[in-house]
């Protein structure tokens, strides 16, 4: 193992005298950045590079939701953005004061703008755009530019969604336990070993093994 380093605190910020606020039970990866009024609940997960912007609406995320990489997340004066419990914003995400409900999933890079509202487990697809208020139904796929409801989910889809959001639950503990700043190595070990994650796969390969 390469040389370890204490782990570094997220890059948190207060403006106007407003503090972020952080459940000690979630993970906030250092290179994060929060910034004024943000409240993250407890067992969430806050990935590499993501910007929590509080410095003018608030940003709510709920217990057990997890917000990956290069996510941003950001709102108008007076206005929240609130992620719901156990929501799943994918890589590279943008919200901006909307609502994700309970158990969501915003699919990588896609975008949902002012006022808008995503229901309890429904899924916005990689790239969509989710217009300014624009409303999407419980348990829906929507996607697109704009996005477009497609149609209702199957409960094949939704299993496999909460799946995925209990390994970020556990990956926030897993984080907080085992992550550690290191000096790389300058070559693989003999008989370097796989990180073990049981059960993740993605949703076309567990389609494709169903039929």
């Amino acid at each position: 193992m390469g040389r370890a380093y204490n782990r570094r605190v997220p890059k948190v910020y207060s403006i106007d005298g407003i503090t972020p606020v952080v459940d000690p039970s979630s993970f906030v990866h250092e290179s994060a950045v929060l910034i004024g009024d943000v409240i993250v609940a407890g067992r969430a997960y806050i990935g590499p590079a993501a910007c929590l912007r509080g410095d003018f609406g608030r940003i709510v995320v709920e217990a057990g939701a997890n917000i990956q990489d290069t996510c941003m997340l950001h709102g108008f004066p007076g206005k929240d953005t609130v992620v719901g419990a156990d929501a799943t914003i994918g890589h590279g995400a943008v919200l901006h004061g909307c609502v994700v409900r309970r158990g969501a999933l915003i699919g990588m890079n896609a975008v949902v703008n002012d006022n808008a509202e995503v229901g309890e487990d429904a899924v916005v697809a990689a790239l969509a755009f989710v217009k300014a208020e624009a409303r999407i139904p419980p348990r829906s796929l929507a996607a697109g530019i704009p996005a477009r409801v497609l149609r209702e989910l199957a409960e094949e889809e939704i299993r496999w969604k909460k799946d995925n959001m209990l390994l970020y639950q556990q990956l926030a503990e897993r984080s907080a336990r085992t992550m550690r700043a290191v000096e790389a190595l300058p070559a693989p070990e003999p008989g370097r070993r796989r990180i073990e994650v049981p059960g993740a796969i993605p949703l076309s390969e567990l389609k494709r093994r169903h039929g």
